[in-house]
């Protein structure tokens, strides 16, 4: 198993830091209870309440992950002057052996204040956890969806950022007028639209 890299992963949190601090400037890294808020352009409220011993770093952690509130501030974006229906970001510092009770008040303060709770439980990290939400947990066939989505997502950065793709050259069967056989045109264009790309032309004999 190859090693990670560790400079990539640490320029990857300094960036999404980053976006968090411009997005809330006044955020700090003691622990907290951080809110993240969105009205969509129909005027429905939608909220997120989380808790952080690091509220900093646990807020740049959710424009990287594949929880459901990840991937809703990927879909929408963070709130600025071009996207005004995207994730706004506030917060609250309190003493670490208060995180549960606040984050609890304040997932009731914001559904009695007409948001629609991206939350799935009432809060809390103790034995209090209560589930609130009404949508059935994900059976089997909707895990291995969701792990297609984001191996994809994942295989479409890299190829986007470091790598290209071809047919090998010399080592497939052709057709009498030297073009590929149709099966690898077809496999070669499907891969094309797994990484949403458009394919140009099919390698012809001798490129």
């Amino acid at each position: 198993m190859a090693k990670p890299n560790y400079r990539q992963v640490y320029a990857r949190k300094l960036e999404t830091q980053k976006r968090i601090k411009a997005l809330c400037d006044n955020i700090t890294n003691e622990s907290g209870i951080y809110i993240f808020t969105r009205v969509d352009e129909h005027g429905i409220k939608y909220a997120y309440v989380g808790q952080a011993v690091h509220l900093l770093d646990r807020c740049a952690s959710h424009l990287l992950g594949y929880q459901h509130i990840d991937l809703s501030i990927k879909k929408h974006g963070l709130y600025s002057d071009k996207n005004p229906y995207g994730y706004k970001l506030g917060f609250v510092t309190c003493d670490e052996s208060l995180l549960d009770m606040w984050e609890r008040q304040w997932i009731i303060k914001m559904a009695k204040g007409g948001y629609q709770m991206r939350n799935a439980t009432l809060g809390g990290q103790d034995e209090g956890k209560v589930v609130i939400d009404s949508k059935p947990p994900k059976g089997y066939r909707d895990g291995l969806k969701q792990g297609y989505e984001n191996a994809k997502a994942e295989i479409k950065e890299l190829f986007d950022k470091y790598l290209d793709f071809s047919i090998k050259n010399g080592t497939l069967s052709r057709k009498k007028d030297g073009s590929y056989k149709e099966i690898f045109t077809k496999k070669y264009k499907e891969f094309g639209e797994f990484l949403g790309r458009q394919v140009i032309k099919i390698l012809k004999e001798g490129e």
